[in-house]
C-alpha cells in the first residue's frame, strides 16, 4: 500500500519576500561596516584659546621693569629729576628782591641817626652792624627755606613716582590675567560650540550607517508577522509500497544486525581459554 505524506509550506508570496530579504541581509553584511565616519572627535582649541595662552606668557616678569623704576626713585640723587627747572631763578629773584629790601634797611637806619645827629656816630654804627648781622642771617634762612622747598617738593615726586611704579607692577599682572580669564571663557564657549557640532555630525553619519540594518531589522520582523498570518498551503506526496526483495533485503539487513550482536554477546568457549 502506497503512503502518503504532506507537508505545510508558506505561501509563494511570502517565499518571495523570504528570498529577497535574504539577498539583501546576504549583501549587507557582506562587507564590514565602517564606523570611521562616527568615531569620536575632540575640538581643537579656539583662537581664543591660543591667544591666552600667548598673553598669559607674555605677563610673566611684565612687571619687573616697573619695580626696577620703583627701585630707582629710592637711591640718592633720585630727587633731582624732580627738582624744579625754575628753581634757581625764583631762588635768585626772591634773593635779589630781599637785598633791596635789606638796603632800604640800611639806608632807613642813616636817616633815623641824620634826624637825631647821630650820624656817623658811634650809635649809627651799632644799628647798622646789628641790623646788618640780622639781614645776613635773615638772608640765609630764606635761602635754606627756598632750597629745602625745592628739596621737599622733588621729594615728593620721587615718592610719587615710585608709588605710581609699584602700582603699576601690581595692576598689571592683575589687568593682564582679567585679559588671559576673558579669552580663555570666550574661547572655551567656542570650543564647546564646535565640539557640539562635531557630535551633531558624528551621530547623524552613525544614524546613516546603521539605517539600512534598522530598515531590513524591521523589513525583517514584517515578513516574520505576513508569514505568521499568511495561511498555509499543504504539499502532499505518495510513496510506493516497497517490492518483495527491497522488503527481504530489508528484513536481512536487520537480521544480520541482531546476529552480530548475539555473536558479541556469546564469545566462543575454546577461544576463551586459549590464553588461560
Amino acid at each position: 500500500m502506497a503512503i502518503q505524506q504532506s507537508q505545510q509550506l508558506p505561501p509563494q508570496y511570502v517565499e518571495d519576500l523570504q528570498k529577497d530579504y535574504g539577498t539583501q541581509l546576504t549583501g549587507l553584511t557582506a562587507t564590514g561596516l565602517d564606523t570611521s565616519k562616527f568615531a569620536p572627535q575632540v575640538a581643537g582649541q579656539d583662537q581664543y584659546q591660543q591667544d591666552a595662552y600667548t598673553l598669559a606668557g607674555q605677563g610673566i616678569g611684565a612687571y619687573q621693569p616697573y619695580l626696577t623704576q620703583a627701585e630707582a626713585y629710592t637711591g640718592p640723587g633720585s630727587q633731582a629729576a624732580f627738582m624744579s627747572p625754575y628753581q634757581q631763578d625764583v631762588i635768585d629773584t626772591t634773593m635779589a628782591e630781599y637785598d633791596t629790601q635789606a638796603q632800604k634797611g640800611l639806608s632807613g637806619i642813616g636817616l633815623l641817626a641824620a634826624q637825631s645827629g647821630n650820624l656817623g656816630g658811634g650809635r649809627e654804627g651799632v644799628m647798622r652792624s646789628q641790623y646788618s648781622n640780622k639781614s645776613d642771617l635773615n638772608r640765609a634762612l630764606l635761602m635754606a627755606g627756598l632750597q629745602q622747598q625745592g628739596f621737599g617738593q622733588a621729594q615728593k615726586g620721587a615718592q610719587q613716582g615710585y608709588l605710581n611704579q609699584m602700582q603699576m607692577g601690581t595692576m598689571l599682572p592683575q589687568l593682564q590675567g582679567q585679559d588671559v580669564a576673558s579669552l580663555g571663557s570666550m574661547g572655551a564657549t567656542q570650543q564647546a560650540q564646535a565640539q557640539a557640532q562635531l557630535g551633531a555630525t558624528q551621530e547623524a553619519n552613525r544614524l546613516a550607517a546603521y539605517e539600512p540594518y534598522e530598515r531590513l531589522g524591521y523589513q525583517g520582523q514584517g515578513i516574520a508577522s505576513i508569514a505568521s498570518g499568511a495561511p498555509g498551503q499543504y504539499q502532499s506526496s505518495v510513496q510506493p509500497n516497497p517490492t518483495p526483495l527491497q522488503t527481504a533485503l530489508g528484513t536481512g539487513s536487520v537480521l544480520s544486525g541482531i546476529y552480530g550482536n548475539m555473536q558479541g554477546n556469546f564469545a566462543n568457549p575454546f577461544t576463551m581459554n586459549q590464553g588461560q
